[in-house]
């Protein structure tokens, strides 16, 4: 969240610039202290708790301090002068805590959905692709609430997963759809009121330029402040994903069990081997729980009204 609103504070000051608002001195340097926070080298300086006011005020004042103060060192100036860089008129410049942080939310939800976790669903419904051909001829017994039904081959049980995988990463690129609009542009309630209304299309092909995600301006920024259906759709797409990893993730669980009492129609590689009395299954109870973590963590941040 920090890198993703450093990003936005790279994108605003370059926009600012290239409207004639910012001079090239400041908004240089305010690049380059952005840019410091995107590299990681100024991380001890957010210390803030991500429990706060709604708008995230006190974290975008902190992003602007930071780099105010940092910008001013790299032109020569003092830390805490506020000159020749001020944090407000001239980081936050055509901002508001209302446009950016929500903003910065999209850009980093936007960032992880299709930069990680997307790459790791195809490299994992590659691998399931190739269970079901390697299993394809392999006979076993289909059931329906733990009791027996009728036969199937493993590689279909398998071809059921991959097909799972597929599902979740179309839902998540809609959600990503949602996630590409951004509210900057809308300062403080929509209206767009203290920038330049050439700002909004202009900020968001600084950030599509940096992410390489198809970022664009809302046509209406007032709603993009009200609301976060964006993120709730988004949100949406993760929980179902989520549903679908805790049922594979138990599924190889109980196929697994044994290996002398449990189902063991599985033979899982050995994980901790020289423990005596089992074989620890925390591959399978880490992807569980992660499961299980995503709609808890869901409900706790719409709950906090974020």
């Amino acid at each position: 969240m920090i890198a993703a609103l450093a990003l936005a504070k790279r994108a605003a000051a370059e926009t600012n610039r290239a409207l004639g608002l910012l001079d090239a001195r400041r908004a240089n340097a305010i690049v380059q202290a952005a840019q410091e926070i995107l590299d990681g080298k100024l991380d001890e300086h957010f210390p803030l708790s991500v429990y706060q006011t709604g708008s995230g005020t006190q974290t975008n004042m902190n992003v602007n301090e930071v780099i105010a103060n940092r910008a001013n060192e790299i032109l020569g100036g003092a830390r805490g002068a506020k000159s020749p860089i001020h944090p407000n008129d001239h980081v936050n410049m055509s901002q508001s805590s209302n446009d950016v942080f929500p903003t910065a939310t999209h850009i980093a939800t936007a960032q992880e959905i299709s930069h990680r976790l997307i790459p790791t669903l195809r490299h994992l419904h590659a691998a399931f692709n190739r269970k079901t051909k390697a299993f394809a001829s392999i006979v076993k017994i289909g059931r329906t609430h733990t009791q027996d039904a009728t036969p199937l081959t493993l590689g279909q049980e398998f071809s059921g997963y991959a097909a799972q995988v597929a599902s979740g990463i179309a839902r998540l690129k809609l959600g990503l759809c949602e996630l590409y609009p951004l509210a900057q542009g809308g300062t403080a309630v929509g209206t767009g009121v203290n920038a330049d209304r050439r700002f909004a299309k202009l900020f968001a092909k600084a950030v599509a330029r940096m992410t390489g995600l198809p970022s664009s301006a809302r046509r209406t920024n007032s709603e993009a402040l009200a609301s976060h259906g964006a993120l709730v759709f988004a949100h949406g797409a993760l929980d179902a994903l989520a549903a679908d990893l805790f049922k594979i993730a138990n599924d190889v669980r109980l196929l697994g069990s044994g290996p002398r009492s449990g189902l063991g129609e599985l033979i899982l590689p050995e994980n901790e081997p020289h423990r005596s009395c089992w074989a620890s299954p925390r591959p399978r109870t880490r992807t569980a729980r992660c499961c299980a973590r995503k709609p808890g963590a869901a409900r706790l941040y719409f709950g906090q009204g974020v």
